[in-house]
C-alpha cells in the first residue's frame, strides 16, 4: 500500500529574494511540481518589504496547497544588520504557512547542503546540481534550488521532526 502524497513547500527566506519551491512526496519518491522567487521591491522602506513577502508566501500558500512547509534557519552573520533583516523575511514567510494551519519546519543550512549534496560546506552550485539530478524537470537556481533543497531536506527528515528528534 502507498503512502499518500504530501505537498511540501520549501522556502529560503531573504529580504532581496526568497526562494520557493514545491516539491511531493510518496513514500520515498520526490516529484518536482514548481518553484519561483519573490523579489520584494528594493527600494521600499523594510516594512513594505516585509508586507510584500507576507502577502506573496500567503498567495503561494492559498495556490499551491501545500500540506507542510519548511523554511531555512537564519545563520549568524558577521553583519548584525543583515541577520536581523533575514530573521525579519523569516518571520513574514513563517506566518503564512502557520496561520493556514500547517506544519512548518526549520532547518540549518548544514542541514540541508548535508542532505541534498552530501556535505554540510557544499556551495550553491553543487546544490543547484543535485536538485536537478534529485529532482528531474527542475531547473531552479540559486534561491529557488535552495528553496527546493529546503524541501527534500524536510522529506527525508520529516518523521524524525514529527517524533521532535531533529532540531
Amino acid at each position: 500500500m502507498r503512502d499518500k502524497t504530501i505537498r511540501i513547500l520549501g522556502i529560503d527566506p531573504g529580504i532581496r529574494r526568497m526562494g520557493w519551491g514545491l516539491i511531493a512526496v510518496n513514500g520515498t519518491r520526490l516529484t518536482y511540481l514548481q518553484h519561483g522567487t519573490v523579489c520584494p521591491p528594493t527600494d521600499r522602506a523594510l516594512a513594505e518589504r516585509l508586507n510584500y513577502l507576507f502577502d506573496e508566501v500567503t498567495g503561494l500558500v492559498a495556490e499551491l496547497q501545500p500540506d507542510e512547509a519548511a523554511i531555512e534557519e537564519a545563520f549568524m552573520s558577521n553583519n548584525a544588520n543583515s541577520a536581523l533583516k533575514l530573521g525579519h523575511a523569516r518571520a513574514a514567510a513563517l506566518l503564512p504557512p502557520a496561520q493556514a494551519g500547517l506544519p512548518v519546519a526549520e532547518y540549518a543550512a548544514r542541514l540541508v547542503k548535508k542532505s541534498v549534496v552530501g556535505t554540510g560546506a557544499a556551495d550553491k552550485s553543487q546544490v543547484e546540481a543535485m536538485i536537478k539530478i534529485l529532482l528531474p524537470g527542475a531547473n531552479a537556481q540559486a534561491d529557488a534550488a535552495d528553496a527546493l533543497a529546503v524541501a527534500v531536506c524536510h522529506a527525508h527528515h520529516r518523521k524524525a521532526v514529527q517524533l521532535g528528534s531533529v532540531a
